[in-house]
């Protein structure tokens, strides 16, 4: 049957490979049927068990760890690095997932879709203090139609907030006293810094434009009329706003919000563990403490896999620190286009 549709499919004009994967073969495997020129079944399965398969007593461990206290509202990304830092390894995450799936425990359970990624304007750091994204977001008020200004600055390397303030209004002159507080807590000139921000008016206005200008702060701005074109002020947004405990019927008094602001802060700069920069802090990571912790995980790997080298059929965990950060890289279609222009 499989052959007959394979055919059917081909002789209306389908490319074999695109057949094949549609229904889960490899075109080798179809090929090898028909010139076997057969007719019964010869879809194999394995014939017996992985030698490196988890037992029962080290699944219900996994599944044990996952549902207490302390790890249950941390997902496997996260609950595999926090035991590597505590000398422990159990399995990795594609094994935590799968057999959590297999006990019914995977499911999406924030109210959010996926995010999309958008790249304009391209800068590259290497380092902390080099490139920083700032916005402005607004925070709901019990009052309908009031809302809280908040003002984020994020290091785009470390994806530290450098700076933060919670205002009631949005306008150049507050931006331009923001900078100007990141300036005198910073223990670095910010001469050369690269500032992104978006077109608003109160990332272009003449006041925060002078301040920057003055300080030595290169200015850069998303493209026109593109709205998310700054991703890591908006993904930062958007985990501030999933965050739970997060007031989504929306803050009593100013007061508030910035309280909650400050604990929010205190949390993703010296808790969460970021995934793009291997799991670290961005407080561990704009310190270099990271490089630290990144090596004890990579002993920690080396170990487990000297004990059960089976486990591992290739590498491990890649641990190494990444060294480059790109604020929207040029597409591969937007080279070709430039090629083509030029």
């Amino acid at each position: 049957m499989i052959l007959e549709l394979v055919d059917e499919a081909v002789g209306a004009g389908a490319r074999l490979e695109v057949v094949c994967e549609t229904m889960g073969l490899s075109a080798r495997t179809v090929q090898r049927w028909q010139a076997q020129d057969g007719g019964q079944d010869r879809w194999y399965g394995p014939k017996h068990a992985p030698a490196n398969k988890l037992s029962d007593a080290e699944k219900r461990q996994i599944v044990a760890v996952a549902n207490s206290p302390e790890y249950r509202d941390l997902s496997p990304k996260q609950i595999v690095p926090k035991l590597a830092d505590r000398g422990i390894y159990l399995a990795s995450e594609a094994s935590f997932y799968r057999t959590l799936r297999e006990q019914q425990l995977v499911n999406h359970r924030e109210r959010s879709k996926p995010a999309s990624a958008h790249r304009p304007s391209e800068h590259v750091a290497t380092g902390p203090w080099q490139v920083a994204s700032w916005d402005i977001t607004y925070l709901k008020s019990l009052v309908a139609g009031r809302f809280w200004y908040l003002y984020l600055v994020i290091d785009v390397w470390s994806r530290k907030i450098i700076g933060w303030q919670v205002h009631e209004t949005e306008c150049k002159e507050l931006s331009s006293e923001l900078v100007q507080s990141i300036d005198a807590d910073a223990d670095v000139d910010l001469a050369g810094w690269v500032l992104h921000a978006d077109n608003g008016g109160p990332m272009k206005g003449s006041t925060m434009v002078a301040t920057l200008q003055r300080l030595g702060v290169i200015a850069s701005f998303s493209r026109p009329h593109v709205s998310d074109d700054n991703p890591f002020s908006e993904a930062l947004f958007r985990t501030l706003k999933y965050r739970p405990g997060y007031p989504t019927g929306g803050f009593a008094t100013l007061d508030d919000a910035r309280a909650w602001v400050e604990g929010f802060v205190r949390w993703y700069n010296t808790e969460h563990l970021h995934s793009v920069i291997r799991y670290t802090t961005p407080d561990d990571r704009h310190s270099g403490r990271d490089v630290e912790i990144l090596a004890n995980r990579r002993r920690v790997y080396e170990q487990a896999r000297r004990r059960n080298p089976s486990r591992w059929s290739r590498q491990t965990r890649n641990w190494e620190r990444v060294d480059v950060v790109v604020l929207n890289p040029e597409t591969k279609e937007q080279i070709a286009q430039e090629k083509i222009a030029a």
